[in-house]
């Protein structure tokens, strides 16, 4: 049959990019394992997945894993209108592609200490189970208008008090890679849900090291903002000055896509105006396999422990050390006696937990079950009654001599930390997060932890996958080990670019043997 020759060619063209669409789709099929939010968007714009599909694969592996089999404890509630959300999302995408945000159809776990006014807010605790705020944390406000679906709340140390992720709720986490160790904690049930592949993002929160904890755990990526980067507003707080929250994700590329979103001034937290003029347009789009060429990483050596027990850490530290040299960082070994001198009295929590603890309750209305941090303690409910006690019984603490002193400590290691970091022109400071491997659920707490670094000075830091301790029965892969960079303030796109050089240069991540594809993965 004979058509005009318009139409010939029309038909043509159709017919090629048919064919192009076929063939990409046949170079890049979708893998579920792993998948990154690019690798979604890819998939769903080619039409080999819906976002009822990724939903559906998602919700599967938590039925499967988080009760079931290894039994993560990661999870304390699923959003139960997960499918519906996502099926919106479809019918949305199929009528306006281009309208689509940048995390469109990225399910996103939450700490659940994050206010969410659909889903209840519970910080672990049995008493708040069914405490729903009347509105989302800016932040999840924020990911919602950008696309992203909230899949579930995850499981913490209750009221993201300590380092063992063990709560009233939820019950005790364990590590996806080594089931009888904790994930970490604070944030450990976020930690272990996404190195599970329980969904794509994931946040925390971090007062001491409660992002960078479960990201070292994890085998993760976890960012501790600069003080002022990123709204507090909506999560159930621990400390007015430590505070801070942000991503933990499976690269460094998802990290930056989540605090592109998760950034930005907030009225309700007012040192955020302090970030005004110091976010850069996209954080994605300045990471670069070539970043650690020319730059100046300081180890700090003070940071290692010199002990057999320290062994495994320093190995994979060293293997670190060694790639970042290879990569074209200049390494500088120093000393900061100032940190063992200051950093075990630069803590403000207990002088700060009653008074922003009372503020937050009574942002949840008359009808919450809990109406006040007194309420709370009086309750005995909690898996961390005993810290909630000792800081309900200080009545006026911002107001003593020690907070003051405490506060003027800080500022002598911020100062401290950043004379060193012009004398040497050093671009970041290189250790582990943790000097030992990461403690037994059977253990009080963790212990031997590096994150004072930057909560005692309000300075960033990125925790990234550094490698793994030797296998082992009861940890096939071995036991994950953080590498952690911290820079001066705002320099969080920098920290990133050479997190992702390294990231690039080794490709460290691996999916824990506990929790492998299901069948119907594809």
């Amino acid at each position: 049959m004979n058509y005009p020759i318009g139409l010939s060619i029309t038909c043509a063209m159709v017919s090629f990019m048919t064919w192009q669409a076929g063939a990409q789709q046949a170079q890049n099929p979708f893998r579920f394992q792993e998948a990154t939010v690019a690798g979604i968007h890819d998939a769903l714009a080619s039409g080999q997945l819906t976002c009822v599909q990724l939903t559906k694969l998602y919700l599967d592996r938590i039925e499967a894993f988080n009760l079931k089999g290894p039994a993560l404890h990661a999870i304390i509630t699923v959003n139960p209108k997960a499918l519906e959300i996502a099926a919106e999302m479809d019918r949305k995408y199929q009528e306006n592609r281009s309208g689509a945000g940048p995390l469109h159809c990225i399910p996103i776990i939450l700490k659940d200490n994050y206010d969410t006014f659909d889903l209840p807010t519970t910080a672990g605790n049995v008493s708040m189970k069914k405490s729903v705020p009347p509105t989302d944390a800016f932040t999840v406000a924020r990911m919602r208008k950008a696309g992203a679906l909230i899949l579930a709340k995850a499981n913490l140390s209750e009221f993201a008090r300590g380092g063992m992720s063990l709560s009233s709720l939820g019950g005790q986490v364990r590590n996806p890679y080594d089931l009888t160790r904790t994930p970490g904690g604070s944030s450990g049930g976020t930690g272990a849900a996404i190195a599970a592949n329980f969904a794509v993002l994931g946040t925390g929160s971090d007062t001491g090291q409660s992002i960078r904890s479960p990201a070292s755990a994890n085998n993760l990526v976890g960012i501790r903002p600069t003080r002022g980067l990123v709204s507090r507003a909506g999560i159930i707080p621990n400390s007015q000055t430590q505070d801070e929250i942000g991503p933990i994700t499976r690269t460094v590329t998802d990290a930056a896509l989540l605090l592109d979103v998760m950034a930005g001034y907030d009225p309700a937290d007012p040192i955020t105006a302090f970030g005004n003029g110091h976010i850069p347009k996209n954080y994605a789009e300045l990471l670069s396999k070539d970043a650690l060429k020319d730059a100046r990483i300081g180890v700090m050596s003070n940071m290692f422990g010199t002990q057999e027990r320290h062994r495994d850490v320093n190995k994979v530290m060293q293997g670190v050390v060694a790639k970042m040299e290879a990569l074209g960082a200049t390494i500088i070994r120093f000393d900061l006696p100032e940190y063992d001198t200051l950093s075990s009295v630069v803590a403000t929590s207990r002088y700060e937990a009653r008074i922003v603890m009372e503020r937050y309750f009574a942002t949840l209305g008359p009808n919450a079950p809990i109406k006040s941090f007194t309420e709370l303690v009086a309750a005995k409910t909690s898996a961390a009654q005993k810290t909630l006690e000792a800081e309900l019984a200080v009545a006026d603490g911002m107001n003593s001599q020690a907070y003051k002193d405490r506060m003027l400590n800080r500022d002598k290691l911020r100062l401290a930390v950043a004379k060193t970091m012009a004398d040497l022109k050093l671009d970041a400071i290189l250790y582990p997060l943790q000097q030992i491997l990461v403690a037994p659920v059977t253990a009080d707490e963790q212990t031997e932890r590096n994150g004072t670094l930057s909560n005692g000075t309000g300075f960033p830091a990125v925790t990234f996958p550094g490698g793994f301790s030797a296998p082992a029965a009861s940890a096939p892969l071995g036991v994950p080990v953080g590498a952690e960079l911290l820079g001066l303030d705002y320099t969080e796109a920098k920290l990133l670019a050479y997190a992702y050089a390294f990231e690039q240069a080794t490709q460290l991540r691996k999916l824990p043997a506990s929790t492998p594809p299901l069948p119907n993965e594809p």
